[in-house]
């Protein structure tokens, strides 16, 4: 059985909704792009998620800065602004009649390329814009057991490199770490820099907290989180003392509680990494407090 931090409740809704492809509506078995699509060729696009929760959508303007971030850095050229992108969305939701309990992905690519390339100039058309609508309400069952992490030897790369604050389409290096730590027996992976220092996971931002102080790693290697950054946010609200610093596995082996953060399944514990427990008796008590913080953030957004 799988189990981790995108494990979704099973909603058979989701048979039946309509998924945008560059102003068009497409039942789900029909949605289609072309295999001359940049993204498919070369991974070469940009993406965003949003929650959507009693009929607002979560933390949009934060989303859509860091979308419109990623497409100027990779040279992405939109043809409509955040507010038109709103109200495609908003579009998207009432075609498909859904108000709360909704995950948004919206991915676009470059374009349709003349001939299988990385060559951005034999892109022939403008960017597709693909949202996928989805009822999706993370499985309880992962944040009550909690999740077991393996240290991939698969490294997060240097901002030269392959910033990992891009939002981009090119995952293959965090496939691997989470097939690595797959094949050990965990649940998903955690990620070190180049230095040795914890990064990230696969697809979710590390804390750990140690003597009631929230520890995350610094913003050279990590990715930026909206997540991420709101429990920061809560921690300083709340007078809770968070340090955004390196710290090695050392650290982390000898964490009283330690927890991941998403946009989907916002904040799940970890109970072990690298087959070492996590705490005594993995209690989460701290980090359950964080998470009725970052939710009571949310109902604030709320309108």
């Amino acid at each position: 059985m799988i189990h981790g931090t995108h494990n979704a409740l099973d909603d058979v809704r989701n048979n039946d909704i309509k998924i945008y492809i560059n102003g068009e509506f497409h039942k789900r078995a029909e949605a289609k792009i072309s295999v001359f699509d940049s993204g498919y060729l070369v991974g070469d696009g940009v993406w965003e998620a949003v929650r959507l929760a009693k009929g607002t959508l979560i933390f949009i303007d934060d989303h859509l800065s860091r979308l419109w971030n990623a497409a100027k850095a990779t040279g992405i050229k939109l043809s409509f602004s955040k507010q038109e992108l709103i109200k495609i969305i908003n579009s998207v939701l009432k075609e498909n009649k859904m108000t709360d309990g909704v995950h948004v992905r919206m991915m676009i690519t470059r374009g349709i390329k003349k001939t299988p390339s990385q060559d951005p100039r034999l892109t022939i058309s403008g960017p597709n814009l693909v949202i996928i609508p989805e009822y999706k309400l993370a499985d309880p069952s992962s944040k009550n057991k909690g999740i077991k992490l393996f240290t991939s030897t698969i490294r997060r790369g240097a901002p030269d490199y392959l910033d990992p604050k891009l939002n981009c389409h090119s995952k293959l290096h965090e496939v691997q770490a989470l097939i690595q730590a797959i094949e050990a027996g965990a649940d998903e992976a955690l990620m070190l820099d180049v230095h040795g220092f914890v990064a990230t996971c696969n697809a979710t931002n590390f804390f750990m907290i140690k003597n009631k102080v929230v520890y995350t790693s610094t913003t050279q290697y990590c990715m930026n989180g909206i997540t991420r950054q709101k429990i920061i946010d809560v921690c300083k609200m709340n007078n809770i003392e968070v340090k955004e610093t390196n710290f090695s596995l050392f650290d982390v082996y000898g964490a009283d509680e330690a927890f991941v953060t998403g946009t989907f399944a916002g904040v799940t514990p970890v109970i072990s990494i690298d087959g070492k427990s996590i705490g005594e008796n993995s209690n989460n008590e701290f980090s359950a407090t964080l998470e009725k913080y970052y939710k009571t953030l949310i109902e604030s957004q709320i309108k």
